[in-house]
């Protein structure tokens, strides 16, 4: 794998965390089953969450323990290998609450990120 600047590589995430949570708000998930565009698009940025996750070195990924990391650097495998399995209410689940907390551990990171390695 490359190594990547995790500047860029945070930046990624929440770029992809902020598409996922202006399309999704007020939607039921009746809604985001019969909008085929919002279930891909938000597969595709959970997709980007996933592999940008592993670009992220595990001492980072440590300040915030509480985030299951091997689960989503995984689910972006089930994603883009498994798609005819996955089942739009676990995504669903995903958006709704696990999401959120992601994106607060990536801002998390973010602080503790020095200048040099942001670009």
């Amino acid at each position: 794998m490359v190594k990547r600047k995790v500047g860029p590589v945070l930046a990624e995430i929440l770029e992809a965390i902020e598409g996922i949570q202006t399309h999704t708000p007020g939607k039921s998930l009746a809604e985001f089953e019969r909008d085929w565009l919002l279930r891909l698009g938000t597969q595709r940025a959970l997709e980007i969450v996933s592999e940008a996750c592993r670009h992220i070195p595990d001492e980072l990924l440590n300040l915030a323990p509480d985030v299951p990391w091997k689960k989503i650097r995984g689910i972006g495998n089930v994603l883009r290998h498994e798609y005819h399995k996955i089942a739009d209410d676990v995504i669903w689940v995903v958006v709704m609450e696990n999401v959120p907390p992601l994106k607060a551990a990536i801002k998390t990171i973010q602080q503790s990120v020095g200048d040099e390695d942001r670009s």
